[in-house]
């Protein structure tokens, strides 16, 4: 089953609306030797490779489309470093759904491709994705275009996408559902931070329902070269801030704040923490999941 049996703006969207390519219940897997060999015992990765366009954006797009076919809107105008664009372009086209994407200046050429053959159109923006004042410049361009009433803006993120955004917290869901032992830290990748929020929503909503006594830490990790929310949840802060990124961790290369503070605001009560590592350590781990684990991830899970 899909995302569809966790969410619950289900009911806003007409069952002839609703798009689905199977995204959702993606394996718990427990690490056999990266956790022992750390001391931790119990150790799971979830494995959102297994969605069907190979990432967690299957579950933002699933709801943003749908959503966009309940309102009778059939143009979607995106932005992307890679995954996003291509779960978009993959539900669009699932949906006979028009979609144009802006792409950051370096996403990589496979995912262009992938998103060219669902059939977007795409153009790569330079300094888009690197240069704060590019970024914030090409997103108020996106949002007018966005405003018009057949055409929706898509962007993985609360601020701007808020609907889409309500399928990913079905990640949280999932996790408090599918684990046998109660869980106590969730690390979560952060690059526009909205994966970490839609996560901590999930949990809450778990408490809320009384399926849970109360939600485990969320903790938020992003590489040292983009560091717009780790930082200031860590240091006691309340706001996130823009930075000029210079990881060459790709779909994690977010200058703006985003969710930042949204990250903020839904991490701390928890009693999560945010955490910055290198590119560095980033790339060897992502080698250690495949040597290790058998678990071919990108740089920007591992």
């Amino acid at each position: 089953m899909s995302i569809w049996r966790w969410a619950d703006w289900i009911e806003h969207v007409p069952e002839e609306a609703r798009t689905t390519l199977g995204e959702g219940d993606t394996p718990l897997i427990r690490s056999k030797r990266i956790g022992p060999e750390a001391g931790l015992r119990n150790l799971f990765l979830k494995l959102e490779a297994a969605n069907p366009t190979g990432s967690f954006k299957d579950r933002f797009a699933a709801a943003a489309i749908s959503h966009m076919v309940a309102r009778g809107q059939h143009t979607c105008v995106a932005t992307s470093s890679g995954n996003a664009g291509s779960s978009l372009a993959a539900y669009c086209a699932a949906a006979d759904v028009s979609c144009r994407i802006a792409i950051v200046e370096t996403a990589p050429d496979p995912k262009l491709r992938q998103m060219m053959a669902y059939g977007a159109d795409i153009f790569r923006v330079r300094g888009f994705g690197l240069d704060p004042e590019v970024t914030l410049r090409t997103f108020q361009a996106l949002e007018l275009i966005g405003s018009r009433p057949d055409t929706a803006l898509q962007v993985s993120a609360y601020v701007y996408s808020p609907l889409g955004m309500s399928g990913v917290e079905t990640l949280g869901l999932e996790l408090a559902e599918e684990s046998e032992e109660p869980i106590d830290h969730v690390f979560c990748p952060a690059g526009g931070c909205g994966l970490v929020v839609a996560v901590a929503r999930g949990f809450a909503l778990m408490v809320e329902r009384g399926r849970l006594a109360s939600s485990p830490a969320i903790e938020c990790v992003q590489p040292e070269g983009n560091n717009t929310a780790a930082g200031p949840l860590r240091e006691g802060t309340e706001r996130a801030h823009p930075v000029e990124s210079t990881t060459q961790i790709s779909g994690l290369q977010v200058p703006t704040v985003n969710d930042g503070d949204l990250l903020i605001q839904a991490c701390r009560p928890t009693g999560g923490t945010g955490h910055l590592v290198t590119d560095e350590e980033v790339w060897e781990l992502q080698g250690r999941l495949a040597r290790e684990e058998g678990i071919f991830c990108e740089p920007a899970a591992a």
